[in-house]
């Protein structure tokens, strides 16, 4: 979403900020360039997070994400819940009803982050998917 801090290679900036060629810190590559950027301002199933609510300071602050959105949860959640000691999940089937809140259909600035590959990028204090480019232009 439009707000969000992300990680790259001239510090933590807002999402809104970035631009194509920027770099940006990832967990499975280090460092990966934004190939493209794709905004939108969309109606859509959302979700929201507590601040701290799925670990220490993750996310860092409250936070609202489309609830398709994939996140990489790597605490007893996944092994409790998927059986494994990470799990990239869409953060809908984290819904708790507290912490996690299912808040319906909502309109959000969102920007996505496309890759040369797919990416997890840390976002806010989260691990959250990031396309590939080719991904995003069929889609």
């Amino acid at each position: 979403m439009a707000g969000t801090v992300v990680l790259t290679l001239d510090g933590a900036l807002p999402v809104e900020f970035i631009t194509e060629g920027d770099r940006v810190i990832t967990r499975d590559s280090g460092v990966a360039p934004v190939r493209r950027i794709l905004r939108a301002r969309r109606r859509v199933a959302a979700v929201a997070i507590r601040a701290g609510s799925l670990g220490n300071t993750r996310p860092d602050r409250d936070a609202i994400l489309p609830a398709g959105q994939e996140i990489l949860i790597r605490d007893w959640r996944a092994g409790a819940l998927f059986g494994a000691s990470q799990a990239l999940v869409p953060i809908a089937q984290l819904v708790d009803g507290e912490f996690v809140r299912d808040i319906g259909e909502t309109t959000l600035d969102t920007v996505t982050l496309a890759f040369d590959a797919p990416h997890i990028v840390y976002a806010d204090g989260l691990e959250l998917a990031a396309p590939a480019l080719e991904m995003e232009q069929h889609s």
